[in-house]
C-alpha cells in the first residue's frame, strides 16, 4: 500500500499533548504553545494536555512518558529548548526516549528554515520519532518556527504519522468515512 493509501485510511484528528519547554514563559506569555494549540484545533485535533515546564529533561522526559501511558494520546508536540545554549535540553530529553527516528523531520526542518532565515537554521536540533506506538516530535520555540514546523510539515502529515506509528492504528475519525 502506497503512501496514498495509507493517508486514506489515516484518522482526520488524533489526540495531541502540547509541552512548551520554557524557564521564562507562562501560559500568558506563552506565544508558541497558543499557536500550536490554536492550529491543532483549527484542523479538528484533541488536545488531551498543554503544559509549559522547565527545560529540565529529567522533567520534560518525566511528562512525556507519563503521557504515553494515556490510551487517547497519539503526538506529542514539544517547543522549546532545541537550541545549543547552555539551558537548552529538550533535544536531550527527547532523543533519549525515541525508539525509531524520523531524521527527515529535522532535515526537512532545517532545511525549510535555511530558506527563511538563512546558516543560522544549523543551530535547531528540531528531532521526531516514536517511542511507545506514539509520534514525538521536538520543534525550536519561536512563533515562526513553531508555525513553519507546523503548517508545513506537521498538519499535513499528523494523522498519516499516527496511523504509521500505532499497531492498532488510531481510532479517530477516518478520512474515508
Amino acid at each position: 500500500m502506497g503512501h496514498r493509501e495509507h493517508k486514506e485510511k489515516s484518522p482526520e484528528h488524533v489526540g495531541c499533548v502540547v509541552i512548551t519547554a520554557s524557564d521564562t514563559r507562562t501560559e500568558e506569555t506563552d506565544e508558541s504553545g497558543q499557536l500550536m494549540l490554536r492550529l491543532l484545533r483549527e484542523r479538528g485535533h484533541r488536545i488531551v494536555h498543554y503544559g509549559i515546564l522547565k527545560d529540565d529533561p529529567e522533567k520534560i522526559a518525566e511528562l512525556v512518558r507519563s503521557k504515553l501511558m494515556d490510551p487517547e494520546v497519539s503526538v506529542i508536540l514539544v517547543n522549546g529548548g532545541t537550541g545549543i545554549t547552555e539551558r537548552d535540553s529538550t533535544f536531550e530529553a527527547i532523543d533519549g526516549l525515541l525508539q525509531k527516528r524520523l531524521p527527515g523531520f529535522g532535515e526537512l526542518f532545517r532545511h525549510l528554515s535555511y530558506l527563511e532565515i538563512g546558516p543560522s537554521a544549523m543551530l535547531s536540533r528540531a528531532t521526531a520519532g516514536m517511542v511507545d506506538s506514539r509520534v514525538v516530535i521536538s520543534v525550536p520555540g519561536s512563533t515562526s518556527a513553531v508555525r513553519l514546523a507546523m503548517e508545513k510539515l506537521i498538519l499535513p502529515e499528523l494523522g498519516h504519522l499516527a496511523y504509521m506509528a500505532s499497531p492498532n492504528r488510531p481510532t479517530g475519525t477516518s478520512r474515508g468515512r
